[in-house]
């Protein structure tokens, strides 16, 4: 693994931790906050207020006693009735918190939950419905004497005797579906009072209470599951078991990321060293990667790249090649010759103008090697000027006309307007020469080479036009590499095809363009298009 691999693995791993830590920390602090908020002890639910609108109803028209028998014959959602002496109606205890909470809601704009009415007889109640929690373990008969020693007002254990005394038997239930016969007789004891029945049933669970705490003195172990009683309330987890899993996943994904994004990258590296080594074969292109991106883009610019120097090293090895092949035949003709002169003496004058020959044919090829060596390594830093193109194509003609006549041929020229041209006036000479000598040298005895320019909105366009046998469709764009020679190419024609190179390394350095095309009645049509001056 590189370095690469292990910058992407460990920014995302942080950045996932951090978002992860974030995320379950918000979430854990929210929940612990809920669930150390304090319930309340009021109900407020829609059930609350159908019980509450009950209750006062029944006590607006039907008094006190029609209130106590409602409550008393209510088998859930039982309303307390608080009056002005801070005493509930049927004697339940009603707690100073549930007070001062059922008092603050009346205060509210939206008194919901909490009904202030007044009997008949003047007396006013305060209605409320207390929450699940405190329903049933406040109602116990035996949890009484437990909250008696509370300090709450009102608690006295005799005062509850005196309240029991005078409520009216109510029927009791054992358990679901199975009520006592209320015209049996409640037993009494030694006292004259009513002993509490056993608890059972639903009884059973008041006096334990479903509440979260205790009542107070006394009251269940809160890590111990009551028979009956409701599941101990959910603990949320400590942040540590969630954020570790999250650490866990977060490094698979973060390992599998830096690998993914890591792989193409190693294997650019490896395609490096192997063209290094010099091995230019495609690697990207032919094995294409699914999900194209960047990377996959880079892959295919490094094929190009490839190609591009296979391409070059092979047309340098083309050229050592041609070059080899030129020098070689010059030279083999100087060695025939000096060999010559030393056998026949008398010969000496021939044989010495033979190697005149072939040593001016020599030069001049190296000559046009170096010349197009250097205008591809951009060497010919001659200062650029404005000029005449077709003062440049007057003096350039004077020669090809001349020169076309020793061998039996023509050269017509047409110019619909001349143009100003910036550049170096002696290369674009020679590139403009170069195309009219090739054209004369491949027209036939007694041919005709036509030369026109032809002027648009940024260009003048040369066009040489010869009548010899044209180029083959498929050599069309080969012509202008080094030392190439099309297939109708005459063999006994002077050359070594470095004219057509030459041009266009010279007409491209201009910010023009050179394209060859065959002609409709036959011949071989070289345009070149040069920017002008002021385009």
């Amino acid at each position: 693994m590189g370095r690469l691999f292990w910058k992407f693995f460990f920014s995302i791993l942080l950045a996932q931790v951090a978002a992860t830590a974030a995320i379950g920390g918000a979430v854990w602090l929210k929940a612990r906050a809920a669930t150390e908020a304090r319930p309340s002890d009021i109900e407020t639910g829609p059930p609350a207020e159908m019980s509450i609108e009950s209750a006062a109803a029944t006590l607006a028209f039907g008094g006190t006693d029609g209130l106590r028998q409602l409550l008393e014959n209510m088998p859930r959602h039982r309303v307390y009735a608080v009056g002005d002496d801070g005493k509930e109606l049927l004697g339940r205890i009603a707690t100073p918190s549930m007070l001062s909470e059922a008092q603050k809601m009346l205060a509210s704009p939206d008194p919901r939950g909490v009904r202030q009415v007044t009997a008949p007889n003047g007396q006013r109640y305060l209605l409320f419905l207390p929450s699940r929690r405190h329903q049933g373990a406040l109602e116990a008969p035996d949890s009484r004497a437990l909250l008696a020693g509370s300090g709450i007002p009102g608690l006295d254990p005799r005062a509850f005797r005196r309240q029991e005394s005078r409520r009216p038997p109510a029927p009791l239930l054992d358990g679901p579906g199975n009520t006592r016969d209320p015209g049996l007789a409640p037993r009494m004891d030694a006292a004259g009072t009513h002993p509490p029945p056993p608890p059972s049933g639903n009884d059973a669970r008041a006096l334990t209470g479903p509440g979260p705490g205790p009542a107070p003195g006394a009251g269940p172990d809160p890590g111990r599951v009551e028979p009956g009683g409701p599941p101990p309330r959910f603990r949320p987890l400590t942040p540590f078991i969630p954020i570790g899993a999250a650490v866990l996943a977060s490094l698979l994904f973060a390992a599998l990321l830096a690998w993914y994004f890591a792989r193409p990258i190693r294997e650019l590296r490896q395609a490096f060293d192997a063209a290094a080594s010099g091995d230019l074969a495609p690697r990207f292109t032919a094995k294409p990667r699914a999900g194209g991106d960047e990377l996959t883009t880079l892959g295919r610019d490094f094929d190009r790249m490839t190609g591009r120097l296979r391409s070059l090293l092979d047309g340098q090895k083309n050229l050592l090649h041609d070059v080899s092949h030129e020098l070689r035949s010059p030279l083999a003709r100087l060695q025939a010759a000096i060999g010559l002169a030393h056998q026949q003496p008398e010969k000496a004058a021939a044989s010495m103008e033979r190697i005149e020959r072939e040593s001016v044919r020599m030069d001049k090829l190296v000559g046009e090697l170096l010349t197009l060596s250097r205008l591809e390594a951009g060497a010919f830093d001659a200062p650029r000027q404005d000029f005449s193109i077709g003062e440049l194509l007057d003096d350039i003609l004077q020669d090809a006309r001349f020169e076309a006549a020793t061998n039996g041929r023509e050269v017509a020229f047409s110019s619909s307007a001349d143009a100003q041209v910036n550049g170096q006036p002696e290369l674009l000479a020679r590139a403009i020469e170069n195309v009219i000598r090739n054209a004369i040298k491949h027209s036939p005895a007694g041919g005709k080479v036509d030369v026109e320019t032809v002027l648009d909105a940024r260009f003048i366009r040369i066009r040489v036009m010869d009548s010899g046998p044209g180029v083959a469709q498929d050599d069309l764009g080969k012509i202008f590499q080094p030392f190439y020679r099309s297939s109708n190419t005459e063999k006994d024609v002077d050359g070594h095809g470095l004219g057509l190179a030459i041009a266009q390394q010279v007409v491209q350095q201009h910010g023009g363009r050179i394209a060859a095309a065959n002609r409709t009645g036959g011949g071989l049509c070289v345009e070149l298009s040069l920017p002008l001056a002021s385009a």
